[in-house]
């Protein structure tokens, strides 16, 4: 975690933003940014700026260095991205087209682990970027996203938004829905309101952050590196304590004991060394080499 941005790391808190943009002509698509921070409630305050000089490398580098709030970039094709340390992270959900299109339980390991249907309601309770969402929502599932971190869940919106104005995402777009809020408070006025049956829920997903060297053999130090939208996270978000991963998995279990019609399960993924959610073995597992999803019934 980045000691450099206390405002992102709190949810609770306005968060002050520098988004940085390429030209007059995208004020519209600001004025779009600025209208989904204001109906879904995040606490997020846009200091707007126009570039003069071109965004190279070693510009945003030197933009990185020299602001201590967190920096969004609008490019000049209106795609906004989260600049971390001189690295440019953003959802890139059009990047997963044919994973999405081709998705799979021969292909796709969180599909054979969380037995995805169709009639589904799926929550990710650890969104990110979105990718595995995307998987789960191309098997027809209806998915809740839930995004604690402010920022990230702009940054969601803001693709959710982009990918609805492509016809053959349209479809997939409205099966998702996007809440800026953490999973414990969620969970808790879900179980509150589980009466209704059309809010059963089927799978409960859960994907928390973890230490940067869990994808590493502790003996060995072999294994696979954390991509940029990993180091990225670790920048917003801690790994959870123990205590909280107990709570986290207590009570996606006792989300989906109450879907009475199915056999709910949660499905937690886990670098490949890594030990269990809460130190509480699954009912099975699947794995390849880098990555493990345990699943609990």
């Amino acid at each position: 975690m980045s000691a450099s941005r206390p405002a992102a790391n709190n949810p609770n808190v306005q968060s002050y933003c520098q988004l940085f943009y390429i030209s007059d002509s995208q004020q519209a698509q600001i004025e779009r940014l600025q209208a989904l921070i204001v109906q879904h409630q995040l606490p997020i305050v846009l200091n707007t700026e126009q570039l003069s000089v071109k965004l190279t490398q070693k510009r945003r580098q030197q933009l990185s260095q020299t602001f201590t709030l967190p920096i969004l970039v609008l490019d000049q094709k209106d795609k906004l991205s989260w600049l971390s340390d001189g690295l440019s992270v953003a959802p890139e959900w059009d990047k997963l087209q044919r994973r999405v299109v081709s998705a799979g339980r021969k292909s796709e390991l969180l599909l054979q682990a969380a037995k995805v249907t169709a009639d589904s309601r799926v929550i990710d309770a650890t969104a990110g970027f979105g990718h595995d969402s995307l998987i789960l929502a191309s098997t027809g599932a209806q998915l809740t996203m839930l995004e604690q971190q402010p920022l990230m869940a702009l940054l969601l919106l803001v693709e959710q938004q982009r990918m609805s104005a492509q016809p053959n995402w349209q479809k997939l777009m409205s099966r998702l829905q996007i809440i800026n809020t953490d999973a414990l408070s969620y969970f808790a006025t879900l179980q509150a309101d589980i009466t209704n049956e059309t809010k059963a829920v089927d799978v409960v997903y859960l994907d928390p952050m973890f230490p940067e060297d869990s994808y590493q053999d502790s003996k060995t130090g072999k294994g696979a590196k954390v991509g940029k939208h990993m180091q990225a996270l670790h920048q917003l978000a801690s790994p959870p304590t123990l205590d909280e991963e107990r709570q986290m998995l207590q009570h996606a279990q006792a989300i989906v004991r109450q879907n009475s019609d199915k056999q709910g399960r949660v499905v937690v993924k886990r670098p490949q060394l890594a030990p269990a959610l809460a130190n509480q073995p699954p009912n099975e597992s699947w794995h390849n080499e880098a990555v493990r999803f345990d699943g609990y019934f």
